[in-house]
């Protein structure tokens, strides 16, 4: 019971989907824009093509947690300090 006890007190009610992408997205882009990449230069940094990047900026797509560290690892950071910059 004490496990549950702990577990509830850390319970945050979960951000709707959309809302999860969209302020990671926006995390992910004021990053970028911090170290001075443009989405064409960043997607390149990263090998991926741009139009695939600006659609997770937009929070238009699904990350998947290997996208979310290989964009981490681009933006020099970690993919759990993006996801808490969030607020997720």
């Amino acid at each position: 019971m004490g496990v549950v006890l702990k577990v509830a007190a850390r319970y945050r009610p979960q951000m709707d989907e959309n809302t999860v992408k969209l302020k990671v997205g926006a995390v992910m882009r004021a990053r970028r824009m911090e170290l001075g990449f443009s989405q064409d230069t960043f997607a390149d940094e990263i090998s991926m093509h741009r139009a695939y990047y600006s659609s997770l900026e937009r929070g238009e797509r699904n990350l998947t947690l290997q996208t979310l560290i290989r964009v981490a690892k681009g933006l020099k950071t970690k993919a759990s300090d993006l996801l808490k910059s969030a607020g997720v």
